[in-house]
């Protein structure tokens, strides 16, 4: 999930999280933070993949040298944007192994030796914990075996440097969640501007690869949990097709929306990420037809004349309060597109009030879900009831900011076989598949659709199911905008190829300098 109905600001004002922020800040000339002056390694500022493997295959870096450089950004940089929840206590001896296999000859993939961050809701079978940011989880047995993604990436020869905080229990235990806030990694920050919001669930993922901790994090969706968060701190997220990649070993949500994806700071990172994630798994039938649907490279794609004669939808929706200047703002970019050779039309999706409908099919869904991954798990909190109860006992670690509405909901809901869910279920389904996306899409004769990176579009794209794109554009009011594109289920060689063309065209990723908090408006 990434609603949010509370402020990064108001969380500051209502403790001693600000003062300490504060404190940790100093300005110095030209606006810049301290850490500025203090960056460690900023030859890994914005590097590329294929840039840190070109290092590595030609004897300038090792596997084991890099992670150690990451190692240290993330205990200088870190301790201002707070992403990075645990260290694997392996990742240097897993660097040392795949440095013996590139010695010896052995190459696994274009990512041997890249190191990656994992949201902690994602399995590893090793030494690390995983907790979806729970304190109820933290004293959980290990989990038995690595999710299935973090398997294929450990395949293709990445070194899973850590875990990376996130709003707990990916932002659905209450009305009024805190993006960012879980009870055991505290407030992940902004890196723009500390005292501003994230955005959730993947708050870390998102933070960390702007902040250029790591090579590249894997953040998890619902509805819009890794578009929003990479909006918001500038970064490129790819949400794959639901059943491309594999849920199993992913602490869920909702079968029907859950995904876990790349987050990178240009799309030919998160390219070169999403091909090692895919593949089938047993445990998760749905990943039969995403096998027989994935690209092996998806980097095939990656064509910077991508644009020309693409048949475009273009989805604009305003805000109600200025909606000129919003328009204003972005249709330079598109009119960049239409240069580029895209033929643009103007779509607009049927209004559908289905909010209701699309909440009771997550709370249905999130119940059985869970208890049944609580259960596998072999945690002392082995049910969704359990878990309430554990907060209800901790409430001044767990809910001493917002409650667990969402839980409690949840709990009220019956099985997976009430007409009531199967009802909902359709409902939305229908909305956002057969009358949204593949209504408009017929109709026109679409190739893909974009527009700037708003919430109703990646709930629309989350909803069905269908991929989707956010492409850092720049700053817009001191906050990250974006380009967003999405389209029908498997069409991620498609956006990769339109995304990537937009990106070369416009160069908008911009770095962060960690300022202590937002100008005041004059």
């Amino acid at each position: 999930m990434a609603t949010d109905k509370r402020s990064r600001r108001e969380f500051l004002r209502s403790g001693a999280a600000g003062l300490a922020a504060a404190a940790l800040l100093r300005s110095v000339e030209g606006g810049t933070t301290d850490i500025m002056q203090q960056d460690p390694f900023p030859e890994l500022v914005e590097v590329t993949i294929a840039e840190l493997q070109a290092r590595m295959r030609s004897g300038r870096l090792t596997a084991r040298r890099l992670a150690e450089m990451y190692l240290e950004r993330i205990r200088v940089v870190d301790s201002r944007t707070r992403s990075v929840v645990e260290i694997n206590p392996d990742a240097l001896a897993i660097a040392d192994q795949l440095d013996r296999e590139r010695k010896n000859g052995r190459t696994r993939s274009m990512l041997h030796g890249i190191p990656i961050l994992l949201k902690d809701n994602i399995d590893t079978a090793d030494r690390m914990l995983t907790t979806a940011g729970s304190l109820a989880l933290i004293d959980a047995p290990r989990p038995k075996r690595d999710a299935y993604v973090v398997e294929r990436l450990r395949k293709a020869g990445v070194v899973i440097l850590g875990k990376t905080n996130l709003s707990e229990w990916a932002n659905f235990r209450g009305q009024r969640s805190i993006s960012g806030w879980s009870g055991r990694g505290g407030q992940t920050n902004n890196p723009y501007f500390l005292d501003q919001n994230p955005c959730g669930s993947s708050s870390g993922s998102a933070v960390a690869a702007s902040a250029n901790l790591a090579a590249a994090a894997i953040g998890t969706e619902t509805n819009g949990s890794i578009i929003c968060p990479a909006l918001t701190n500038g970064v490129v997220g790819l949400k794959p097709t639901v059943g491309l990649v594999s849920r199993s070993g992913i602490i869920p949500i909702a079968h029907t929306q859950d995904t876990a994806g790349p987050m990178t700071r240009t799309v030919a990172d998160a390219a070169a990420v999403l091909g090692a994630m895919t593949g089938r798994d047993r445990e998760d039938p749905i990943t039969s037809e995403g096998n027989k649907r994935a690209e092996k490279d998806y980097t095939k794609f990656l064509d910077p004349n991508g644009l020309k004669n693409a048949r475009l939808g273009v989805v604009m929706v305003p805000p109600r309060q200025n909606p000129d200047a919003f328009k204003a703002y972005y249709q330079p970019f598109i009119e960049k597109i239409r240069a580029a050779g895209a033929m643009l039309i103007d779509v607009s999706f049927p209004a559908a009030n289905v909010s209701q409908e699309r909440l009771d099919v997550l709370l249905y869904e999130f119940k059985a879900n869970l208890n049944k991954y609580l259960a596998a798990r072999g945690a002392k909190y082995k049910t969704l009831e359990d878990l309430i109860r554990f907060n209800d006992e901790n409430k001044d670690r767990e809910l001493p900011l917002f409650g667990q509405e969402l839980f409690v909901q949840s709990q009220a809901k019956g099985t997976l076989s009430d007409k009531a869910y199967l009802d909902a279920l359709a409902k939305i389904r229908k909305g956002a598949r057969d009358d949204g996306i593949d209504a408009i899409m017929a109709t026109h004769k679409l190739d893909a659709l974009v527009g700037p990176t708003v919430g109703s579009s990646w709930a629309m794209a989350a909803v069905a199911g269908y991929p989707s794109i956010t492409v850092p554009i720049g700053l817009r009011d001191n906050a990250a905008a974006g380009m967003f594109f999405f389209g029908k289920p498997w069409s991620e060689p498609k956006l990769i190829k339109y995304s990537y063309a937009f990106e070369q065209l416009t160069k908008g990723r911009v770095t962060p300098t960690f300022q202590p908090a937002l100008p005041k408006k004059a």
